[in-house]
């Protein structure tokens, strides 16, 4: 029997420092979603970022006409951070059964939810479309933007990188397949791949979905944006 908690989504999304785009995309996450629960994994950031996060929490003292631009968020600092290991932990923390998996400097541009939801009954994992974006200039998909096509793709292979790619910017995930598949929590890099990888060995299949698309903006740690134009 389906429950209301099969139709809402639990939003994961890593932060560290991350004020420059944080605001930017929770807000595409509440006018996108309705009512999601949003799950911040910080690495003791340092900066804005968590008092800008506070702005979006609902008030239960507010109106529900002005708390449609708000939301529940729950806040984890994590010790030992790895990326594997906080994705876990949020999972674990998660109320609802579908997950999604968000980049903190990743605006959301277009999402069916409900065709998601029918793809994750098919598919283990779901990971979309990125637009790189350079201080406000979207760049040339080369490198490991080429992996982001038009067209769908099942257990996308990288000759780029010889070995199953996916890419956790913007990803869905079951919670109870990810709890007795989780991934890596010693990996440093992408645990994506890794676990990826682990998933086809046993069979399973995921899904690339073009139509699912976010904007995917530069951060002065990043290290994809080489060779930009």
């Amino acid at each position: 029997m389906q429950t209301n908690n099969d139709q809402k989504v639990s939003v994961i999304i890593r932060t560290k420092n991350e004020e420059q785009w944080i605001g930017h995309v929770i807000q595409s996450v509440v006018d996108n979603l309705k009512k999601p629960e949003i799950i911040i994994i910080d690495n003791f950031s340092e900066d804005a970022t968590l008092d800008i996060i506070k702005n979006f929490i609902a008030d239960p003292l507010l109106n529900s006409d002005r708390n449609n631009k708000y939301t529940k968020i729950k806040i984890f600092q994590v010790k030992d951070y790895s990326p594997g290991k906080s994705l876990n932990y949020g999972i674990k923390k998660s109320k609802f059964n579908n997950i999604m998996v968000l980049s903190a400097h990743c605006v959301i541009k277009k999402i069916d939810i409900k065709k998601i939801k029918e793809n994750l009954k098919k598919y283990v994992a779901i990971f979309g479309n990125q637009i790189p974006v350079w201080r406000g200039k979207k760049i040339s998909k080369r490198y490991i933007w080429s992996h982001f096509v038009d067209k769908k793709v099942v257990n996308m292979y990288s000759k780029l990188e010889n070995r199953f790619f996916f890419h956790n910017a913007v990803a869905f995930y079951n919670k109870k397949f990810m709890l007795k598949n989780p991934f890596d929590d010693f990996i440093q890099t992408k645990e994506d791949r890794y676990w990826a990888s682990k998933i086809v060995k046993k069979g399973k299949k995921y899904l690339y979905d073009p139509d699912l698309r976010v904007e995917h903006h530069y951060t002065p740690n990043g290290s994809t944006w080489k060779g930009i134009g």
